[in-house]
């Protein structure tokens, strides 16, 4: 299959060398081409070398990179789809498959002119894999590989034809989900990265300094994963309101088998994959403080937990926890009205029948 991966960062440069590797003809979009290797490595936590895919393409033109792709893969930041949905656009043909990784962020609202041109839009909820870059362009570590996949797409009965694709491309179990809603609604990072900055930069100010950069979970603690398991629970009372089948939005509870705070804390500080990974900071004069251009911050909060509180009211769920930390960031946090979600929906019947 004539494959095209737009966005050469972890998650992408991992991909793009499975698929590569699996025989697919793979072309890499990304801004500096003269970077990569045709050649990419893939390395286990070992630092064991496990495969070699030989790309077929890398190229930063959209019209070379997409034209004949019958499978496009956007592997960039929430907050750059927008903008990949206008590059796209030109291009782009009926019939061609839009796949986002992870597909939450309001992937729906911005590529509907995409979805309206007649391609179809899929997600997944997850990442198949944690990828870590070894050297840029060329290697990369493919860690905490994930049991399966979990499949949505618009239109929601597209996802049959697509399942056994992936099942093949990725070598394990894809689970079709019954609509698309139940990517976007997905407590991942928006959840879990949102509470966790929250917890940690809730006493911010601008005469504030930490002595080092923490590491984000490895000392998470119990403060926050109260936060975590308030805004998940939030979160499920929403699903429960929306009259669509939310079942596969699974609770960060159930999901991590942790089903109060100190477990939930002990759980995630545990996690072998996220040993040594720091929080989004940034050296300033006498220490640290938060990064807030970091994509734990513009990508999971404009395009995670904003989605998700306007949902909430639009159905009229309350949602305190969720309202408070959202409120904390937009306080400490200044960004142009541009790189936030908004709700393009008034409507709850047309926000139903779009996931239909």
């Amino acid at each position: 299959m004539k494959v095209t991966i737009i966005g050469g960062g972890n998650i992408g440069t991992l991909m793009a060398a499975e698929m590569a590797a699996k025989g697919h003809e793979v072309t890499v979009y990304t801004s500096k081409p003269e970077q990569w290797n045709r050649e990419i490595e893939v390395y286990d936590p070992g630092d064991h070398r496990i495969l070699t895919g030989e790309l077929y393409k890398i190229t930063s033109d959209m019209q070379e990179a997409v034209c004949d792709a019958v499978m496009v893969w956007i592997v960039t930041p929430a907050q750059t789809f927008k903008e990949m949905a206008e590059k796209l656009l030109p291009y782009i043909k009926s019939g061609q498959y839009i796949g986002v990784v992870p597909g939450s962020g309001g992937a729906e609202f911005a590529f509907r002119h995409l979805i309206d041109a007649g391609c179809v839009l899929f997600g997944l909820q997850r990442v198949h894999s944690i990828a870590r870059l070894k050297e840029y362009g060329k290697s990369v570590y493919m860690l905490g590989r994930k049991s399966r996949l979990e499949l949505g797409a618009i239109p929601s009965d597209a996802g049959e034809k697509i399942a056994p694709v992936l099942e093949k491309m990725f070598d394990m179990p894809c689970s079709l989900l019954p609509n698309y809603l139940s990517v976007t609604l997905t407590p991942s990072n928006p959840i879990l990265h949102t509470t966790r900055l929250y917890s940690m930069f809730k006493d911010y100010g601008k005469d504030v300094v930490y002595p080092r950069n923490f590491l984000f979970y490895e000392e998470w603690d119990v403060e926050s994963a109260e936060w975590l398991i308030a805004c998940d629970g939030e979160l499920q009372a929403l699903c429960e309101e929306i009259p669509l089948e939310l079942k596969e939005v699974k609770s960060l509870r159930e999901y991590y088998e942790s089903y109060d705070a100190r477990a939930m804390a002990e759980k995630l500080k545990s996690i072998k994959a996220f040993k040594g990974l720091t929080s989004p900071m940034k050296q300033t004069e006498g220490g640290w403080i938060p990064d807030f251009e970091s994509r734990y911050f513009v990508a999971d909060f404009s395009y995670g937990l904003k989605i998700i509180k306007d949902i909430a009211e639009l159905f009229g769920v309350a949602a305190p926890h969720i309202d408070t930390v959202w409120k904390w960031f937009t306080g400490v946090a200044i960004l142009p009205e541009e790189k936030v979600f908004g709700l393009e929906i008034c409507d709850k019947d047309e926000f139903v029948r779009l996931y239909e």
